[in-house]
């Protein structure tokens, strides 16, 4: 029998693509993991923004196979980076012609003059790719905020194929012709929700036994047993797990140095209010200022198309941070009217969800060593996925895909 640990999208896709009876472990009373979705009051939320791009056929087929075509939404997304007291097109290095004659003037000619040099974290690479105008008017100060730390712990790969890379050919050639497609130019989004999706993909399962509330405590290598939370033991011929990598590390009792695997946590406050608000056309707007205490706030009902406001608004925490959330929330409330978001909107409906790790710091000391641990881990069959699970930025996409990879390989 195969152990996956967690009902999120790894977790439900591996069960799916696996010919072996899998029984899943999940922690919490709901399976979903970070695709889980509140629908309240008219109000559609996730636990953050969760939107849908699928470049391979085959997962978009088995995804949606439980889904009528009239229950996606599919968008064209619409982006903005409050930068001062305007809205600049994202991503930003590529529509600095928007930006003030003199703010123009800057990031030109220092993305002209920016030093050709060697880099090996991700601060280092904004400042060489792009330059110090651009690095320090929003990607240093945006991505800052979004990971809390200083980017010189990342690599400056840490973002992968996500990160909105441009050549000054095409920086040059969008001033005059419009071009800021990218990864997810495009999106679907169920009417339902993150959490459709999720389900969508359950109800396909056969050979799979769910049991919720139920919290992995510890894990046996050398005996392939696995203990839970009420008392319980389970032999498993293949352990699959997609939680933290490093709190997988800790169920097995190795030891790890504090330092090599690092995140930040986010705090995602969904606010409901009781009409429409001013922005009626965007789906979410990045704040790389400090004034702001949030990086990012996205709008669920101009994704849906809605006739109230519905809001997701993200916070980013260190992992140590001790967080005030009723200040936290207040002060977002605060900020919002100040960037012009909510006006004379009465708010309705709220929940905070924490995200405990959100995204992960990604370097040469973490991959390395989460890669050797996976080797040794696979000696007794003992397998880690999923964004968490590999340490990395990935979609959900990705997520499937790795599932499926994996079966193919165990069972080949």
């Amino acid at each position: 029998m195969d152990i996956v640990i967690g009902a999120g999208i790894s977790g439900l896709a591996y069960s799916l693509f696996s010919p072996n009876e899998t029984l899943i472990l999940e922690a919490s009373s709901e399976i979903g993991g970070y695709c889980k979705t509140t629908k309240r009051n008219g109000y559609v939320w996730d636990y953050s923004g969760h939107f849908f791009h699928f470049n391979d056929k085959e997962i978009e087929s088995l995804i949606t196979r439980n889904l009528p075509p009239n229950a996606i939404r599919r968008v064209m997304k619409n982006t903005k980076i409050k930068y001062k007291d305007i809205l600049v097109d994202f991503p930003f290095q590529k529509n600095i012609h928007q930006l003030t004659k003199e703010e123009f003037i800057d990031c030109l000619y220092d993305l002209f003059t920016a030093p050709n040099s060697e880099y090996s974290t991700f601060k280092e690479m904004l400042y060489c790719k792009f330059g110090k105008s651009i690095a320090d008017k929003f990607l240093i100060p945006y991505n800052s905020k979004l990971y809390a730390c200083d980017l010189d712990l990342l690599d400056k790969d840490a973002m992968g194929r996500f990160f909105p890379y441009a050549q000054k050919e095409d920086i040059i050639r969008n001033f005059r012709e419009k071009d800021d497609l990218s990864y997810n130019s495009m999106f679907d989004y169920p009417y339902g929700g993150a959490v459709e999706y999720v389900n969508a993909v359950c109800k396909q399962l056969s050979n799979c036994t769910i049991r919720t509330n139920t919290k992995v405590v510890k894990v046996d290598l050398e005996s392939k047993t696995v203990f839970d939370n009420k008392g319980e033991q389970y032999q498993y011929d293949n352990l699959i797990s997609t939680i933290s990598f490093p709190s997988l590390l800790s169920l097995c009792n190795i030891p790890v140095d504090e330092d090599i695997y690092t995140w930040n946590k986010v705090v995602v406050f969904n606010l409901g209010f009781d009409k429409k608000g001013q922005n009626k056309d965007i789906h979410w707007i990045y704040f790389p200022e400090e004034k702001y205490c949030f990086y990012r706030v996205g709008f669920y009902d101009n994704v849906l198309g809605m006739d109230k406001m519905s809001l997701y608004v993200e916070l980013g925490f260190s992992k140590d941070a001790t967080i005030d959330l009723e200040a936290s929330f207040q002060k977002t409330l605060s900020d919002l009217r100040v960037a012009g978001i909510i006006h004379d909107e009465k708010l309705v409906d709220s929940e905070c969800v924490m995200m405990d790790p959100a995204y992960v710091h990604i370097n040469e000391k973490s991959t390395r060593h989460c890669q050797m641990m996976k080797d040794k881990l696979k000696m007794h069959n003992a397998y880690s996925i999923g964004r968490y699970g590999s340490w990395t930025y990935c979609s959900i996409e990705d997520n499937i895909k790795e599932a499926r990879s994996l079966s193919e390989r165990i069972n080949r």
